[in-house]
C-alpha cells in the first residue's frame, strides 16, 4: 500500500498541475470542492482503468497481486466502482475497511468481501 500511495502522490501531481493553472486558485469556496472531486475522479481513473484493463496496477504488479472475480474473470465496472466506493469510505473511516482483514476469515478487505472480488497472487514467470 506504501507503494501505491507514492506512485498515487505522482497522478495526483499531474494531475492537479493543468487544473490549478486553468482555474488559479482552489484553497476556498465552490472551486475547493470541484477540485476535490476532480481529484476523486482522476483517482477512480487510475484504479479503474487499471483493474479492467489487466487487474493489476503498478504497484500490484510489483507485488504479483491481481484483483478478480471468485472465478478467476475479470472485474466488471460496475465492480470497480463499488469497489473505489467503499475503500475510499474505509480509508476515510481511520483504514477500517483495510484493517478488517485481519479479522475476515479469507484475510480479504472489506469492500472486497462486499463487492466479490479477491485479491490473487500471480505466480512467477518462468
Amino acid at each position: 500500500m506504501v507503494y501505491e500511495l507514492l506512485l498515487v502522490t505522482a497522478v495526483i501531481f499531474v494531475a492537479a498541475l493543468p487544473f490549478l493553472y486553468l482555474v488559479g486558485n482552489a484553497q476556498t469556496g465552490w472551486l475547493h470542492h470541484v477540485f476535490q472531486l476532480y481529484l476523486v475522479g482522476v483517482l477512480f481513473a487510475y484504479f479503474s482503468a487499471f483493474w479492467l484493463r489487466s487487474g493489476q496496477t503498478l504497484a500490484m504488479k510489483t507485488w504479483r497481486i491481481r484483483l478478480v472475480n471468485p472465478d478467476g474473470q475479470p472485474v466488471t465496472l460496475k465492480q470497480a466502482a463499488l469497489r473505489f466506493a467503499l475503500a475510499l469510505l474505509g480509508l476515510l473511516l481511520a483504514g477500517a475497511g483495510f484493517w478488517w482483514a485481519l479479522f475476515d476469515r479469507d484475510r480479504q478487505f472489506f469492500h472486497d468481501r462486499i463487492v466479490g472480488t479477491r485479491l490473487v497472487r500471480v505466480p512467477r514467470k518462468t
